[in-house]
């Protein structure tokens, strides 16, 4: 077996833990392969637009929930609409039963963007917030769920949560592949 495939073995799980499938569902249910058309709303009022790709997947031990990221899509080709505005990271999005949350952990390692979160549902939303490495507050939601579309909004606060700007809006489709 080689190493890649002995690490992938090792990482993915076919589904939730049994012991807390429910709660586990909450991200659990994005599985899959999604594409989305990404804004990107830059403090000089210009519009940054492009489209991307995420990948859902259980991971150690169906315990944890697994993403990659990535703007622009592999497929997309050139993409000037974007600018600068790119990204390849993942999260890990790791329920923990003590607080009935989930502990949210981005990494970019592209752009050195990081961001750690606790994340819970509000309603029919997901809302996560934290902070990222600048020290900025930042709050990332998804919103309007079915089950083969969502929306996620990434917004950051300079005043410790008072007022909020919202950055970046992805309207995330699910893919034909499952």
């Amino acid at each position: 077996m080689s190493q890649a495939s002995s690490f992938a073995e090792a990482l993915h799980a076919a589904g939730p833990a049994p012991d807390h499938a429910e709660k586990l569902n909450l991200y659990g249910r994005f599985a899959g392969a999604w594409s989305f058309d990404a804004k990107r709303f830059a403090e000089d009022g210009k519009v940054l637009t492009g489209r991307g790709e995420i990948h859902f997947g259980w991971v150690l031990e169906g315990r944890a929930i697994q993403d990659v990221w990535i703007l622009p899509a592999r497929d997309a080709g050139p993409s000037p609409s974007l600018g600068n505005w790119t990204f390849y990271g993942t999260t890990l999005r790791v329920y923990d039963p003590g607080l009935d949350a989930w502990h949210i952990i981005w990494s970019d390692p592209r752009t050195q963007y990081y961001s750690r979160q606790l994340g819970r549902a509000e309603g029919d939303n997901i809302v996560q917030q934290g902070a990222d490495d600048t020290g900025s507050t930042v709050r990332w939601s998804f919103t309007d769920i079915t089950d083969d579309a969502f929306r996620w909004i990434g917004e950051r606060s300079h005043d410790n949560g008072a007022s909020w700007r919202m950055e970046v809006e992805f309207l995330a489709r699910r893919s034909a592949q499952r």
